[in-house]
């Protein structure tokens, strides 16, 4: 071979071999969850019913005219008593959102729930800085927070709020369900993946000791923890990561109850899971620029603690990498035609093991877990799974690209539409993703590995098909929903008039 050969050969191994790594991982993953899946979390004691905390649960939202009156009405049902609870729907709204909201406040003020809607007309910090001026009118002990789109059960603080019972507990953590799972292929598979972080990462680093996040939404902190952890800051897109590491670093520990569920809408829209997908893969990035050398530096961190918190900062450097891999491939398939079937299974296969393999296991174990008596017809949808974190991999790429050259960007919210199980739809309401031209080279890549696959099936190299028919799969499908979502929906109505309460003055903050 010549020089340029064996450099382009060099770089493929060395990437897919990086990939591994981080496919490992997951294995270590299932591992710890399987090894500690005994050591479930207790509260020490439970409070008795006059030494209750109060509790301030907190609602921001942006924009979400389908969905606040939904949320207002469920933490309204929160059993807990009404002297202990606080609600702040924090409002960044611009359009009828505000509104609606402030009906609901009004409809629910009247019947002795404590609740006041914050309303901002400046953004500044976005979700961070809604928290931020909220907590300075908190008068909770502890802080629950729910996104828009979630559905919080009445007996969420009542499950929660016992394991702050221990003085060392900053915050307790939730796992997210679905209430839109079924609708499509592709709220399928976002479950699946949610799954996977939730069900198995998430529990298997709260029980085996490691540092693990606060996910944005329904989880409970401890006010205290907050403050000492400097408080919530809007220098990244993921604020709710940020102050984790810090509150942790200060040596607040966390508890994950993956058996609490709040139920919360999935992106319909392809174009809205990328926005989603990309706030949170830059905010990961910008989080470790900000922290990995805080945390390093942390002499009462343990050293496994250190190792899980730089794989779960830096993860994300996967998809730069898939993307090499992508360009790669047709080269370095090309220069090894000549090579030996021994060779491919010396070197191909335990990488493709490693990489690939190691996701099945990850997402067939949070299947397993999460759905014990219909998990093995949920596993048709696993292959797509990974096929689509394929696909994806172009724009998050560009995200992790942004995160580590430090370019700004504004808090962009994942539309959502009101939408549970089967019903409803999304294509003929407002909010709709930006445009881009990622779906086009989205599509090129698809085009591209459709000539590997026919290369490879000319070559009779059919233990590379499946590999190769996985990045074929991924990125035509999401090019094509990206593309059919966007010029499937009609242009943006008009917004529908709202006959309710009058609003009151306009100022830099209402509330009401």
């Amino acid at each position: 071979m010549s020089g340029t050969e064996w450099t382009l050969l060099v770089l493929y191994l060395a990437v897919v071999g990086v990939l591994a790594i981080y496919g490992f991982h997951r294995y270590q993953m299932v591992y710890l969850y399987y090894r500690n899946r005994s050591n479930i979390a207790r509260p020490p004691r439970r409070f008795a019913e006059d030494e209750l905390p109060s509790v301030t649960v907190q609602l921001p939202c942006y924009n979400e005219m389908y969905v606040v009156e939904r949320l207002i009405d469920a933490v309204a049902a929160l059993d807990y008593p009404r002297h202990l609870l606080q609600v702040q729907v924090l409002d960044d709204s611009t359009d009828e959102t505000t509104a609606i909201a402030r009906a609901r406040v009004e409809y629910w003020r009247q019947r002795g729930l404590e609740i006041e809607l914050r309303h901002r007309t400046d953004r500044r910090g976005f979700k961070a800085g809604a928290l931020a001026e909220g907590l300075r009118h908190a008068t909770g002990e502890l802080i629950a927070i729910f996104d828009a789109d979630f559905v919080p059960p009445p007996d969420f603080l009542r499950r929660t709020v016992d394991h702050f019972t221990d003085p060392e507990i900053g915050m307790v953590q939730a796992r997210w369900e679905h209430l839109n799972r079924d609708y499509s292929l592709l709220t399928q598979v976002q479950s699946i993946l949610l799954d996977g972080h939730f069900q198995i990462e998430q529990t298997a680093r709260n029980r085996s000791g490691r540092f693990f996040n606060f996910n944005g939404t329904a989880g409970i902190w401890r006010r205290q923890a907050i403050e000492d952890a400097g408080g919530w800051q809007h220098d990244t897109l993921t604020e709710d990561l940020d102050i984790s590491f810090r509150a942790q670093l200060r040596g607040w520990r966390f508890v994950f109850l993956p058996e609490v569920t709040a139920p919360a809408e999935l992106p319909a829209d392809i174009n809205a899971f990328k926005s989603q997908q990309h706030r949170w893969t830059k905010g990961a990035v910008q989080c470790a620029r900000k922290l990995l050398g805080s945390i390093w530096g942390a002499e009462q961190v343990p050293l496994k603690a250190k190792i899980e918190a730089t794989y779960q900062l830096t993860m994300n450097l996967a998809y730069v990498l898939m993307v090499l891999l992508s360009i790669l491939m047709l080269p370095a398939l090309t220069i090894r035609f000549e090579q030996t079937w021994l060779t491919y299974l010396l070197i191909d296969v335990p990488f493709f093991v490693l990489a690939t393999t190691s996701v099945f296991s990850f997402y067939v174990a949070s299947q397993r877990e999460v759905y014990p008596h219909a998990w093995l017809q949920r596993l048709r949808y696993v292959p797509l799974v990974v096929s689509v974190g394929i696909g994806m991999c172009l724009s998050n790429a560009k995200a992790v690209l942004e995160g580590l050259l430090g370019k700004p960007s504004e808090f962009v919210r994942t539309p959502k539409h009101g939408i549970q199980g089967r019903a409803g739809s999304w294509r003929d309401k407002r909010y709709a993703a930006m445009k881009s031209l990622l779906p086009w080279v989205e599509l090129a890549f698809g085009i591209y590995f459709a000539v590997i696959f026919g290369i490879v099936l000319w070559e009779r190299r059919f233990l590379m098909l499946p590999f190769v028919g996985l990045f074929l799969f991924g990125f035509l499908y999401v090019a094509y929903l990206s593309f059919a979502h966007h010029y499937g929906r009609p242009a943006e109505p008009e917004p529908r008039p709202v006959a309710l309460l009058p609003a009151p003055p306009r100022e830099e903050l209402a509330v009401v």
